[in-house]
């Protein structure tokens, strides 16, 4: 079993997990509620560790735009903000970021239109595995393969390119 060492992480699993037993399981006896909380609580935080391995991929890929002395900075929130203000970059240096976000965002809008929404809503938007299945009227399920198969093809397209952030 995952133990999870970030204290607000685990409390969010486990608010994630009672509430999960209670909206799908609510109406089963009692008795069965510990062996269901102990699966639920199990898958979500299996759940977490994938999602912040594909965050921990792309905040990777994209940390080249951040300095190297803020450990705080959120690559997929700040990016443009990082670029209205690069006067301390050369000229040469923000031609050649502007490009590889051009590139970044041009690979995104090239994916299959459920693998884009997908990965925007997890990715982008930091949407859980459920929201995003409400949100796309699919199961699941059907988000993390969109989301692995978009995964998969944006860094397969940036390593063709030569891009290595």
């Amino acid at each position: 079993m995952f133990a999870v060492r970030n204290e607000e992480s685990a409390l969010d699993i486990v608010q994630d997990s009672m509430m999960k037993l209670a909206e799908k399981y609510g109406d089963r006896p009692a008795e069965e509620f510990p062996m269901l909380f102990q699966r639920i609580i199990q898958n979500t935080i299996r759940d977490h560790y994938r999602r912040t391995k594909v965050r921990s991929l792309w905040t990777t890929l994209l940390s080249s735009f951040s300095p190297d002395d803020d450990e705080d900075h959120d690559p997929l929130e700040t990016i443009e903000a990082e670029m209205a203000s690069t006067a301390h970059n050369t000229p040469d240096g923000e031609l050649q970021q502007s490009q590889i976000l051009l590139i970044i965002e041009n690979e995104i809008k090239s994916l299959p239109p459920r693998q884009r929404e997908a990965f925007l809503m997890r990715y982008w938007e930091d949407m859980d595995v459920a929201e995003t299945a409400s949100a796309m009227g699919c199961s699941e399920g059907s988000v993390k393969t969109h989301c692995s198969r978009a995964t998969h093809t944006l860094a397969a397209a940036l390593k063709a390119k030569g891009i290595t952030l």
